[in-house]
């Protein structure tokens, strides 16, 4: 057995000189250096991932702190708009209520001036003011009366409660108003009721 081992030991003849050159340089450790070259771009190569690894899992940490934060910003924001517009809506009906106080105080006096006086005149004409005042402040809030004057009947403005024969010249179109319709801004807010022509 030992004689085995001591013939595989020992060096082969080499045929050639190139041959011989090639298993000295493989004896003196070059393979070697060239397996550590195979090595060291592993190593490089794996840092190189851990690195990019690294740089991914840090913007990722980013990403999800921008997107806890705007989450926030934006839960706030939603918050401070609802408040502002329940604040808007008690606040707009506040400013219609106060600015009504000053009719309310006309129809008082009108009312005090009724039980004092017989002067019929004053009396209309404290009224006629009254309602003077109280349709510009419709106007001044934007709220304008729908003309049902010599009008085509429209449903988006009119509401027709009846028909009447009024001949051809009078067909569709308004005849009476029975309640007038009123619009703020665009919008119509009660429609008008009228008689129109058949």
């Amino acid at each position: 057995m030992v004689k085995n081992k001591d013939k595989k030991n020992v060096e082969q003849p080499v045929e050639n000189q190139v041959e011989k050159e090639l298993l000295d340089a493989a004896n003196n450790g070059d393979t070697v250096n060239a397996g550590e070259a195979e090595g060291s771009e592993e190593v490089s190569e794996a840092e190189t991932l851990q690195a990019k690894v690294a740089e991914l899992e840090a913007r990722v940490a980013d990403l999800e702190d921008l997107k806890l934060r705007q989450m926030a910003e934006f839960d706030n924001f939603r918050r401070r708009t609802n408040k502002e517009k329940l604040e808007l809506m008690t606040t707009a009906g506040e400013r219609i209520f106060k600015d009504m106080l000053p009719l309310v105080d006309d129809f008082e006096r009108a009312k005090d001036a009724m039980t004092k006086t017989d002067d019929i005149e004053a009396v209309r004409q404290g009224i006629e003011l009254i309602y003077s005042k109280f349709i510009g402040f419709l106007a001044a809030n934007d709220v304008k009366a729908i003309d049902t004057t010599d009008a085509d009947f429209n449903t988006d403005l009119h509401e027709a409660i009846t028909t009447f024969a009024a001949g051809e010249d009078k067909k569709g179109k308004v005849i009476d108003c029975t309640q007038k319709g009123y619009t703020l801004g665009e919008k119509v807010i009660r429609f008008a009721k009228v008689v129109v022509g058949d």
